[in-house]
């Protein structure tokens, strides 16, 4: 299927190809193999399902990616047995990022207007292995299993011709096009079906690879054998058939399927009963939608992204993903993308950094923000995390009143374990209430893991693993963030046509809406406190970006003191706290002091970014705030540092 037919062959299938087409009875009705067959289009593409006599219930079907005629001995068994079979022709694109859009749009029409099962079998033959894999890594959650016969699993290689195989030097320039690709782009490319196969992996999509042991046309060491190495190493169950019967044509890329129910019965059993997994849209909450953003991407054409969050959104996983996928979705838009992700912060720190982190950089169309892992397990109280919210909010809209934000909250064991007491997490609620107020969207992860792992979908332990995702979770977080952005941008228009600015009267006046960094040379201080322009421990202890190689204002001696003037109605330290973290007294406007204990349950083995609000709920003037080192200290810790970073100041 990597070449031209010979002539004899394409007459032979277009004879079939027509017969099946306009096979016809006397009422006009199509047919495909004796089977019912509709036909109709998506976005300009002529596209079809065959309709089984008695469909299994569930409606599972079969989605064959190309040659939709060849070999097709295995569909009529399976549609024998109840299975719908569909194609949608976006020939000649070879998996494009841009005809996998067409591809999500006929399985978006097929499972949600013709209830067909949310698992889909792929049949991939010859270069249809590049759709079906460029789909299925991008929604492993939506695939039951697949069955490729003599797949094309590297570019390079075929229509390439750039190792062992002849390759095809008109149809390579075919495809440059179709992925407007130079030349050094094409041979670059890093996501063809042998590449990133670690989510299709951590699903455990079985897979099926039937091959001939000559084919010089796809050889097998390059594309078969290669995909099968990679998938299995990354966890994926596979498994490989070679035909050895009958003729090996095409250079031994054609053979006869010579076990045509057994590459049935494989598709049947990973594919039925079918399982209905719980909906993404139980999760989430649309809002006020997207309009701003759809519109920046869409009419503007340039757009700018930010992912305000702590380790989950630091660490590699749906935050590229949801930038790969904004990519594709809008292939015309100037995309800038900020991560501001910082492992171990939640919300007051990012109500405080937002500024500079974020805003410092332009305007932004588009936020996300998660922090509700971190401010459990920093045991930030709710009040706090309300004024922090709020005031991310408000702060961010203020900015630029045509951004959108979308609130997140991720999972964690203490998060199930409140749901499965029927109680519903003070983080979430909090989520909840100021998204509610704002009209913002808000995706409730924290309750669909738990619900999905009731539903017997994964486990923690096996699949998900950590509040730190491994690959199942990455890809479970991007699957229902992508399904609340395909939401809300199928509800653009309208919504677009009512945009509405300003904000709200604030839920408390007293939130963080112009929270920010004060530089620690504003204190004055005794002799005993130095300023390190650039700080690095010398414990060997780890560090976290941007809190290492940074000006840091730091006093081991008890008794040391300093004070820092301000105006605003909240005031805080951002300090790193490592091995030695001692405790400080501290006094806002003469007040009696006050202690806080520095040191962390993470501070022997890292110098932990650590935020403390040491007063809020202030008048909004002017204040001094004065800090001392106490000479008490954390049995666990090993000195009395204080190490500030940063002066938190809200001004309201």
């Amino acid at each position: 299927m990597v070449t031209k037919f010979n002539s004899f062959t394409l007459i032979i299938i277009f004879i079939l190809f027509c017969a099946a087409v306009k096979g016809q009875d006397k009422s006009g009705q199509v047919y495909w193999k004796g089977f019912k067959r509709t036909n109709f289009s998506i976005a300009g593409h002529q596209a079809y399902y065959v309709t089984p006599a008695h469909a299994l219930s569930g409606n599972p079907w079969i989605w064959r990616s190309s040659f939709p005629d060849w070999h097709t001995d295995m569909d009529s068994i399976l549609l024998a047995k109840g299975f719908y079979v569909a194609y949608i022709n976006v020939d000649d694109q070879y998996g494009s990022p841009q005809s996998l859009q067409i591809w999500d749009q006929f399985y978006n029409y097929l499972t949600a207007k013709m209830l067909f099962a949310p698992k889909v079998a792929l049949e991939a033959v010859s270069r249809g292995a590049l759709y079906a894999y460029g789909w299925a890594k991008r929604n492993p959650d939506k695939v039951s299993c697949i069955y490729a016969e003599t797949p094309v699993c590297d570019i390079k290689s075929w229509p390439g011709g750039k190792g062992k195989g002849p390759g095809d030097t008109a149809l390579w320039r075919q495809l440059k096009q179709a992925y407007h690709f130079t030349e050094a782009q094409a041979l670059a490319y890093n996501d063809n079906p042998v590449d990133n196969l670690e989510g299709l992996a951590s699903f455990r999509v079985p897979v099926l690879h039937v091959i001939g042991l000559n084919d010089k046309l796809a050889p097998i060491a390059e594309n078969s054998n290669l995909f099968a190495q990679r998938y299995i190493a990354a966890g994926g169950p596979m498994s490989v058939s070679p035909v050895t019967i009958g003729p090996q044509e095409l250079q031994g890329h054609h053979f006869p399927i010579d076990r045509p129910d057994y590459y049935a019965k494989f598709i049947y059993d990973n594919s039925y009963p079918v399982k209905q997994p719980l909906p993404y849209n139980k999760y989430f909450e649309t809002a006020g939608g997207l309009p701003r953003f759809y519109n920046a991407a869409t009419l503007q054409k340039k757009a700018t992204v930010a992912f305000l969050g702590g380790s989950i959104t630091f660490n590699p996983g749906w935050r590229q993903k949801v930038c790969r996928y904004l990519k594709e979705r809008f292939p015309e838009t100037d995309f800038h993308f900020i991560a501001a992700g910082i492992p171990s912060l939640g919300s007051l720190p990012h109500a405080f950094r937002l500024q500079r982190d974020v805003l410092d950089s332009g305007k932004v169309d588009l936020l996300f923000v998660e922090a509700a892992v971190n401010d459990r397990v920093n045991g930030t109280d709710s009040v706090t995390q309300l004024l922090d919210l709020e005031g991310i909010v408000r702060h961010a809209r203020k900015s630029n009143p045509a951004m959108d934000v979308v609130f997140m909250a991720f999972a964690d064991p203490d998060k199930t374990a409140d749901y499965n007491k029927g109680i519903t997490p003070v983080e979430i609620k909090n989520h909840q209430l100021v998204a509610g107020h704002y009209n913002l969207p808000f995706i409730n992860l924290a309750l669909e893991v738990r619900d999905k792992m009731n539903n017997k979908e994964f486990t923690w332990n096996d699949d998900f693993k950590d509040l730190h995702p491994a690959v199942f979770g990455q890809e479970l977080y991007f699957a229902t963030i992508k399904s609340l952005l395909n939401t809300c941008f199928g509800d653009a228009g309208i919504a677009g046509n009512n945009l509405k600015s300003g904000l709200p009267h604030p839920l408390n006046k007293a939130n963080f809406e112009n929270g920010s960094y004060s530089n620690i040379e504003n204190a004055r201080h005794d002799k005993d406190w130095t300023i390190t322009k650039d700080w690095t421990p010398q414990d060997g202890l780890q560090t976290r970006d941007g809190f290492v190689h940074v000006p840091v204002l730091s006093a081991t001696k008890p008794g040391a003191e300093l004070s820092f003037s301000f105006k605003g109605n909240a005031v805080g330290i951002a300090v790193v706290s490592g091995g030695d973290a001692g405790r400080i007294s501290f006094s806002i406007d003469g007040a009696p002091f006050k202690d806080r204990d520095l040191y962390t349950q993470w501070s022997s083995f890292l110098h932990l970014p650590w935020y403390l609000l040491l007063g809020d709920h202030l008048d909004n003037k002017a204040h001094t705030l004065k800090i001392k080192i106490s000479p008490d200290k954390n049995n666990a810790s090993k000195g009395n540092a204080c190490r500030i970073v940063y002066f938190l100041v809200n001004n309201n």
